[in-house]
């Protein structure tokens, strides 16, 4: 009997001891971890989602990510393409000293607490509401009128009536077409197609027609690219290839193609690729590039690369539909003056019917004689120039419009000045004959509307450094003799 007591109480000792001994679990609760799936985690992780390390697409867009160690986030397309590319290659991954997590043992696990399991915050992206996301429904009720597009391009840009006339008119007639082209793929089709009308704008540097085209931008809920014409060259050569362009429209539309096909993309400095004249040497960036953006003009089937601008085996690639972008491209082509004047001049300059050959040198509306004859002899192609049936033409600013520019428009210069002032409890006001001084000089530097912010710049410099020493000062009026160096600004003090 006492030998059976004591294996009983052997017993029972060991199986109090064992429940004494804290277990996994129990570690694992009081260091956090191994919560029960039905708790919420915190408020702050839900408002995030992974992003991927290589196309930078979020979990939203590219499904779930698989996390590595470090942080690092890769969608399932990323991961299968290296994969493939390593595999094909015969790439020995344990040969690469730089390759970050490629030389470390997995299977010592003790490595594992030493790295860092917290995902950065450059590889996570906040996520959008639901409300923003979902789409309205497109009406027709929602298409802005051309009257009402111009009037407000009226309070930024001053000037060129004609060509925010005919802007207003294409975005507009833009969105109908869009409209139409969503009615029809809901089932009511119509037996007319609406074909969208490309638009070139002619006018000399300095005259508003990139800033005409990012205010359209601020005011239109539609996205719009901007791209440089000189960066692009024929595939293959150094430089960005045509699909560059749609690229950018893609990442203002947030990679979101449906939206982004019915965007305006506008092309500035198309006159830079020209054709070149007198040249032995194949011609990669002028007419090469013409012939390329043909198609991305008429339409076609692009495939284009998802957000990045460059194509590699690593980034998923997207199909954009080109038919219902609008093209606007822009230039300031110098010496197609000369041009349309050795055109008009060819009339007789003897008899009844003579007109003087000096007669279109002072004409400030040359520009608007711009015919596609005139286009070709520049180095544009016949094919480029059917393709965008739309010519505006802007003119050159006068003195009037430069004072007009300087004060008129919500963001005028003077504006800009005298808020900054205003920060300094400082009141700025310049003279009506300053003005027109500062006009005339701009004027004379042949560069538009660019040199009024340097010429201000100038003058504004002294002051703005004179005035923050005295905090007496109430305010600065500035003179047409301070301009001109024959005197100095009209200084008020407080009291």
């Amino acid at each position: 009997m006492d030998d059976r007591e004591k294996d009983r109480n052997e017993e029972k000792d060991r199986v109090n001891e064992t429940a004494e001994e804290p277990t996994v679990l129990d570690v694992e609760k009081e260091n956090g971890e191994g919560q029960p799936s039905d708790e919420k985690p915190d408020s702050k992780d839900d408002e995030y989602e992974k992003i991927c390390y290589v196309c930078r697409r979020p979990e939203s867009k590219a499904g779930p990510m698989i996390t590595m160690p470090g942080g690092m986030n890769f969608c399932h397309n990323c991961m299968q393409k290296a994969f493939d590319t390593v595999t094909q290659s015969g790439l020995d991954l344990s040969q690469l000293q730089n390759m970050p997590y490629m030389n470390m043992n997995l299977s010592d696990f003790s490595n594992l607490q030493n790295l860092n399991t917290e995902i950065p915050k450059k590889n996570k992206v906040k996520k959008k509401s639901q409300e923003k996301e979902a789409k309205k429904e497109f009406s027709i009720k929602d298409i802005p009128a051309p009257h009402i597009i111009k009037s407000k391009l009226d309070q930024y840009v001053i000037g060129q009536e004609q060509a925010k006339k005919v802007i207003a008119v294409a975005v507009y007639n833009h969105y109908k077409r869009a409209f139409c082209q969503a009615s029809s793929q809901e089932g009511t089709e119509d037996e007319v197609q609406i074909e969208k009308s490309n638009i070139l704008m002619i006018g000399p540097t300095g005259s508003g027609k990139t800033y005409l085209v990012k205010t359209l931008a601020k005011l239109l809920d539609v996205p719009l690219a901007i791209a440089d014409a000189t960066t692009l060259t024929e595939a293959g050569y150094i430089g960005d290839d045509i699909e560059s362009v749609i690229s950018k429209l893609l990442a203002a539309a947030d990679n979101d193609v449906e939206r982004a096909e019915k965007g305006i993309i506008f092309i500035d400095e198309i006159d830079k690729i020209a054709k070149k004249k007198n040249t032995t040497s194949r011609d990669v960036s002028g007419e090469s590039v013409q012939q390329e953006l043909l198609k991305l003009l008429e339409g076609s089937q692009v495939e284009v690369p998802v957000g990045s601008n460059q194509k590699n085996a690593l980034t998923p690639m997207t199909t954009v539909d080109t038919n219902n972008i609008l093209f606007i491209c822009g230039g300031a082509f110098p010496d197609l003056e000369n041009i349309i004047k050795e055109r008009l001049n060819q009339s007789s300059s003897m008899g009844f019917a003579s007109e003087l050959k000096g007669k279109y040198d002072e004409d400030p509306k040359l520009l608007s004689y711009t015919t596609t004859e005139d286009l070709r002899k520049f180095g544009m192609i016949p094919e480029f120039l059917g393709r965008l049936p739309i010519m505006v033409t802007l003119q050159a600013l006068t003195k009037e419009l430069m004072v007009r520019i300087l004060t008129e428009p919500k963001n005028a210069i003077l504006r800009q000045y005298e808020k900054l002032l205003a920060m300094d409890e400082v009141k700025l006001v310049f003279e009506d004959d300053a003005l027109e001084w500062i006009a005339e000089e701009a004027l004379k530097k042949e560069t538009g509307a660019r040199a009024l912010r340097a010429i201000i710049e100038n003058f504004m410099q002294d002051i703005m450094y004179e005035i923050p020493k005295d905090p007496n000062i109430g305010s600065v009026v500035i003179t047409r003799a301070y301009l001109e160096k024959s005197g100095g600004p009209m200084i008020e003090m407080r009291g």
